[in-house]
């Protein structure tokens, strides 16, 4: 019997939206030092919306899982509703994670967390503050 459920062994057998973006305006980037797991993720964001999002993940089916499901979650999300995504959203959507696997779900908060960072940077620096 498999320590992952259904939903979870779904989207590593079935991963969605994996690849890059080359339209994309907003790339984070996160990694665990302990197991080497790493996730890339690439943002498409118009009118301060999600309208695509792709992902890269090089680790284990927890992890895979985990950005799959993200890629769902947050297409059509507003830049608002992205920065207050939390790793547990992610695990709840995946119908929960073994114990021993709950840091992939960390890599899918800290690659938004980079995405908007690198998002809002960017973002900036095309639309500079008047005076």
């Amino acid at each position: 019997m498999s320590a992952y459920n259904d939903t979870v062994l779904d989207h590593y057998n079935h991963p969605r939206n994996v690849g890059t973006l080359p339209t994309a305006n907003a790339v984070g980037q996160a990694q665990n030092s302990a197991c080497g797991d790493v996730l890339h993720l690439y943002l498409q964001i118009d009118d301060d919306h999600v309208s695509q999002a792709r992902f890269k993940t090089f680790g284990c089916a927890a992890a895979i899982a985990a950005g799959s499901c993200l890629t769902e979650m947050i297409q059509g999300m507003s830049v608002s509703e992205l920065a207050n995504l939390r790793r547990q959203d992610v695990v709840d959507a995946l119908g929960g994670l073994p114990p021993m696997k709950t840091h992939c779900s960390v890599l899918a908060e800290d690659a938004i967390r980079a995405a908007l960072d690198d998002y809002n940077t960017t973002s900036q620096s095309h639309h500079p503050t008047r005076c």
